[in-house]
């Protein structure tokens, strides 16, 4: 079932574009206005993971936005996500870094067909690749990326861009272009511990712990060098020796998890040489919270902290393509 938070035609007439965020679990779309902002946003469940076949796909965007294209059947629309994976609606080649909005807009692919024969472009993700390391990949967060830059201009010149979740990334840009970035598995690697390990055995859901959670960054910050595959046993033996409550045992690994992702991406961030450059966080209100939480025990900076970007990002790749109107701005730095 599709949930909206905003509808009516003045929304359908203002926008210009239908934006399409389609991830593994989820589907969302977007009317977008001329300032790169959602004017209205509707969601299900049919994410690019639980669906298979360009039928499905094209049912599944029907679904979620057939009447906003059949009621303006020339406004474009374009999509990011695992929809453009090799288990997504077209296996779309992934662009190469460093890019920018027209290196993506460049890669976009037409859909196989779409709700009511409507064709949609892809986005095509991004590959780093540098020599030396294994490779890394992003589809969607590229996106989420690019719509920051428009949407905080001063994070173009330089900025490290960090998108927490289930796999966490750990951009770099310089000059509007996003130059590297590294992923994390934390997100999946806590749910996975908790959820399938010996560690999860004690642990009971609470409310954040916000004192556990820093007692586990504190352990990454200072005892790090012992190796995260050690101190994660101690999620268990401080609830078995009773030093630390049930409650609390699962905020402890969340927070050592992610404080080993700091203490890695932080270096990281400065062997670049952008450690006095903006650092920004882009993701949902709560997990962004405990990552400025942990960013502030860690190095007592103080991140920019945005919500989901994903729209102003696919409008910039739509007039990256030539098929939204382009504002007075240049795009040549996003």
């Amino acid at each position: 079932m599709a949930t909206e938070m905003a509808t009516g035609q003045q929304a359908l007439d203002a926008a210009q574009l239908i934006g399409v965020d389609w991830g593994s679990t989820s589907l969302r779309a977007f009317l977008i206005g001329a300032d790169g902002l959602a004017l209205a946003e509707r969601a299900n469940g049919d994410g690019a993971s639980v669906i298979s076949g360009a039928g499905a796909f094209a049912a599944a965007l029907d679904e979620v936005a057939g009447d906003w294209m059949r009621a303006r059947p020339a406004l474009p629309v374009v999509a990011c996500g695992m929809v453009g994976s090799l288990h997504g609606w077209l296996d779309v080649p992934y662009a190469a870094c460093p890019a920018d909005a027209r290196a993506l807009a460049t890669g976009m692919l037409p859909s196989p067909g779409g709700a009511e024969s409507k064709q949609i472009l892809i986005a095509p993700g991004l590959l780093c690749d540098e020599s030396g390391l294994p490779p890394d990949v992003m589809r969607g967060e590229e996106t989420q990326i690019i719509g920051a830059l428009h949407l905080q201009p001063q994070l173009s010149e330089g900025a490290c861009i960090v998108l927490p979740g289930t796999h966490s990334k750990w951009a770099q840009v310089r000059h509007g272009k996003i130059r590297r970035f590294a992923t994390h598995m934390t997100g999946e690697l806590y749910a996975v511990l908790r959820k399938h390990s010996v560690l999860g055995r004690l642990m009971e859901e609470s409310a954040f712990n916000e004192a556990a959670f820093l007692d586990g960054v504190e352990a990454a910050r200072r005892h790090g060098h012992l190796g995260v595959a050690h101190q994660m046993f101690a999620a268990r033996t401080l609830g078995v020796t009773g030093r630390m409550a049930p409650a609390a045992l699962g905020d402890y690994l969340s927070g050592l998890l992610i404080g080993h992702e700091f203490r890695a991406g932080l270096a990281w961030r400065e062997q670049a040489g952008l450690e006095t450059a903006p650092l920004a966080l882009v993701g949902s209100a709560e997990l962004c919270r405990r990552y400025q939480v942990a960013l502030r025990h860690y190095s007592g900076e103080r991140a920019l902290a945005l919500d989901n970007t994903a729209p102003a990002g696919l409008l910039l790749l739509a007039r990256a393509a030539g098929l939204a109107p382009s504002q007075s701005t240049s795009l040549e730095s996003v």
